[in-house]
């Protein structure tokens, strides 16, 4: 365990107990309105959470894994060798069949037209080339296929959120300097736009976000403390959809390969 007082280390895709590892944070409080977006988008959709998905940006597998549980078969990619192992294991203990790969999303090396849905998450606010991560997965999309991803809106809070709290503040740092840059946050018309140019037919998105500041930043100093876990973090953080609010911070979306 870390000394008492001593800061944590801050460290992406780390196996070490003690390590703040802010991707994984991240997923853990995004998992539960990660998951009932996409239910509902395929409901509204008329479609059955079946059929292959690839999930782009697994990180430790907790989104591909929640896909699976929904009734996905689950092909999942990452640029980070030791999460993939990270993700495997993860897999191997809960009894579930994903298959898990290395590989960067912009160069994303999976078969053409095969996936009924493709997530992209932490993705498109981390990339530096988006045009080529979004040309590859509409490639991977079967006809009529659905795209869902989550991302960052570029506005002074979120900036206030992402670059300063998470990246600079040690009181509430859970990312490495330089993780988010400010032109590499999107937002929803830049996102749009560059579905268009992808052939991508937009469905619209949805803000969400933590139930209150206050829950954010306690969730945030439980988790790096080590008086939480993963499990716990959705439910101390509590993030929600928020349908019609203007995205301040996150948000997520959809598109189809195809007409809506």
């Amino acid at each position: 365990m870390t000394a008492r007082g001593s800061a944590p280390p801050i460290e992406l895709d780390s196996a070490d107990p003690d390590a703040v590892d802010g991707r994984q944070i991240r997923a853990a409080a995004f998992q539960r309105v990660r998951l009932e977006y996409t239910s509902g988008v395929l409901e509204r959709l008329g479609r059955a959470p079946s059929g292959r998905a690839l999930v782009v940006g697994s990180g430790r597998g907790l989104p591909a894994h929640g896909l699976a549980r929904l009734g996905f078969t689950v092909t999942a990619v990452d640029p980070s060798g030791t999460a993939t192992a990270l993700a495997r294991e993860a897999a191997a203990q809960a009894g579930l069949a994903v298959e898990h790969r290395t590989g960067p999303a912009e160069r994303l090396d999976v078969a053409e037209a095969a996936y009924d849905l493709v997530y992209l998450a932490d993705t498109l606010e981390i990339t530096a080339e988006p045009d080529r991560v979004m040309e590859r997965a509409a490639r991977a999309l079967a006809p009529e296929g659905v795209l869902v991803y989550d991302t960052v809106n570029r506005t002074p809070v979120s900036r206030l959120v992402y670059l300063v709290a998470f990246q600079r503040l040690p009181l509430t740092r859970i990312m490495p300097a330089g993780r988010y840059a400010a032109r590499r946050l999107r937002t929803p018309a830049e996102v749009a736009a560059l579905l268009a140019r992808h052939g991508l037919t937009d469905g619209g998105s949805c803000d969400f976000r933590p139930r209150s500041l206050r829950s954010l930043v306690a969730g945030i100093l439980a988790r790096r403390c080590g008086r939480i876990g993963d499990d716990a973090l959705a439910e101390a953080v509590g993030c929600e959809l928020a349908p019609g609010s203007r995205p301040l911070v996150t948000y997520l979306g959809h598109a189809r390969k195809g007409r809506l």
